[in-house]
């Protein structure tokens, strides 16, 4: 499948210049029509990528995408309305639409733009465009050789597929209190996946790389191989009897572990009254040796961004300090909702990092951890964020004295969220940096594991 390829002249400085431009005719159009206030965000981007399998191309996709939100506000009424054309007309419409929706929508005490004082006023140059000059038959070459490398490790390997991408796009924000801020961007990737047959029935595992710089991925062989020996390792897998026992998330799971945390201190969350941490501000809810933080200020980090979706400036900040919860993660909205300031949280968190305690990774926290299991792959959704009440399909690995023992799958781990992260016994130096969670793994004292 092949779609339109992205224009020779996407040149990244003009294509910001010229998306600034449409941002500041909304703002002033916005006015004319009529709108109190009004805040507009854009999104260009434009691509490759490209799928392998089996020796054969699958997919070549050149994406092109662009889109305008716009916002307009009677009063405390709200309105929005989209649209991916950049004419005067097709704005002016949208404009139109977006005010009719606000001035037959109901009064909300809370909405509005920020304080035109707490917009950012300096926005740093985090480095984060870093093109990738790479011709489609150049990502098919790399793809081929990712496959080929992860086949030629065992006789009994299949390729599910190998992918390459690469992406470059820019960011505006704008809004009527004289604040239009702008970022350009690019995030590069690669994958493989692989299945292996065996009497036990088929196993599937997968590695990827992803970043904002091409020449920071793995080989295209180094990548390959990892997943050919991920899969390769699945084989043998059997289920274990029911016991409560230590866990460790290898650190590309424990992430969610995160992400899971900043959903339950999120300001929609409590002043929905819909989080298991409802009343724990200024609680111990880790072991005191627990520091996690927002660093959005990193040069080339995925997760980092110098103002949120309000136009605030974004900025380092503790929401655990010495296991404490301190600070809930707030837009101008929720935070008026809860009679607070804006953490500068809208659209969430960038690079969130949790303190490491073992100079160490996986190999020392499974020596900690003596006999447990090791996951290295979740399934299912099953979290409940109002009790906190967790219970996951998993697979990875029994441990025994601090060794691998076998692979396990079909296992279900339980356990409760706040005594998990009360739990939390060490964090591993095998930092995941895939992201925007800056994380080891974790090695939690104890959960329920069930089998068969």
């Amino acid at each position: 499948m092949t779609r339109n390829a992205p224009s020779q002249h996407d040149e990244p400085q003009a294509t910001r210049a010229h998306l600034e431009d449409r941002v500041a005719f909304i703002l002033e159009e916005s006015r004319r029509q009529g709108a109190s206030a009004c805040e507009v965000v854009v999104s260009h981007n434009t691509g490759l990528s490209v799928a392998v399998r089996q020796g054969e191309v699958e997919t070549v996709e050149f994406n092109r995408d662009q889109g305008f939100g716009i916002t307009l506000y009677a009063g405390q009424r709200k309105g929005s309305a989209s649209t991916s054309d950049t004419s005067d007309a097709a704005i002016r419409a949208a404009i139109e639409a977006a005010l009719t929706i606000a001035r037959h929508a109901s009064e909300d005490p809370h909405a509005g733009l920020a304080d035109p004082q707490l917009m950012a006023k300096e926005l740093p140059d985090l480095d984060l465009y870093h093109p990738w000059q790479l011709s489609a038959e150049q990502a098919i070459e790399r793809a081929l050789e990712c496959e080929a490398a992860a086949l030629a490790l065992d006789s009994r390997l299949n390729s599910d597929s190998a992918n390459v991408s690469t992406q470059q796009g820019c960011r505006v924000y704008g809004n009527s209190n004289g604040f239009i801020g702008s970022s350009i961007g690019t995030r590069h990737s690669a994958s493989a996946v692989m299945i292996v047959a065996s009497d036990e029935g088929m196993q599937r595992d997968y590695w990827y790389g992803v970043d904002r710089l091409a020449e920071r991925l793995p080989s295209a062989e180094a990548l390959g191989r990892k997943a050919a020996e991920r899969t390769l390792a699945r084989l043998g897998a059997g289920s274990v009897r029911t016991a409560r026992v230590p866990v460790v998330f290898a650190a590309d799971q424990a992430s969610g572990l995160l992400s899971q945390l900043v959903g339950a201190i999120s300001g929609g969350s409590v002043y929905r009254q819909s989080t298991f941490l409802l009343d724990a501000l200024g609680e111990q809810v880790f072991p005191n040796w627990v520091t996690i933080d927002e660093r959005p200020h990193l040069p080339r980090a995925l997760g980092s961004s110098a103002f949120d979706g309000d136009g605030l400036a974004t900025r380092e900040q503790s929401f655990i300090e010495r296991g404490i919860l301190r600070s809930w993660v707030l837009s101008t909205y929720s935070g008026r909702k809860l009679g607070l300031p804006s953490t500068a949280n809208a659209g969430g968190v960038s690079n969130l990092h949790i303190t490491s305690n073992l100079d160490g990774g996986l190999e020392a926290l499974l020596r900690e951890m003596g006999t447990g299991l090791l996951v290295t792959e979740l399934m299912g959704q099953g979290v409940n964020m109002v009790t906190g009440d967790y219970s996951r399909g998993a697979g990875g690995f029994w441990v025994e004295n601090g060794v691998i023992s076998h692979p396990v799958k079909e296992v279900t781990i339980a356990g409760n969220l706040r005594d998990m992260f009360r739990q939390l016994a060490y964090v591993g130096s095998d930092i995941e940096r895939r992201g925007n969670n800056v994380t080891g793994s974790w090695l939690i004292e104890g959960m329920t594991v069930g089998g068969a």
